[in-house]
């Protein structure tokens, strides 16, 4: 069977998103620094990934949280090229 629509947002909020990190024990730092900024749901179990209320991060600190989220998943000659 092939899927003809696009797939559904786990989090359908357009105040939250979900940010790739290092590992899980960066997840568990980030879980546990601010419960306002970062959550998880059990669909993340297990996997290095954060939920990030938009209103509760500043500009600079979800910058930086993206760029370490590309990081994260960019291929490593890529990443060399933006030291």
């Amino acid at each position: 069977m092939q899927r003809v629509g696009p797939r559904n947002a786990r989090v359908p909020c357009s105040d939250v998103v979900a940010l790739r990190v290092a590992n899980l024990d960066a997840k568990e730092i980030l879980l546990m620094s601010d419960e306002r900024k970062f959550f998880t749901e059990p669909h993340y179990d297990g996997f290095p990934a954060v939920l990030v209320r938009l209103k509760e991060i500043g500009r600079v600190e979800l910058r930086e949280m993206l760029t370490q989220a590309w990081r994260a998943q960019a291929p490593k000659a890529l990443r060399a090229k933006f030291v």
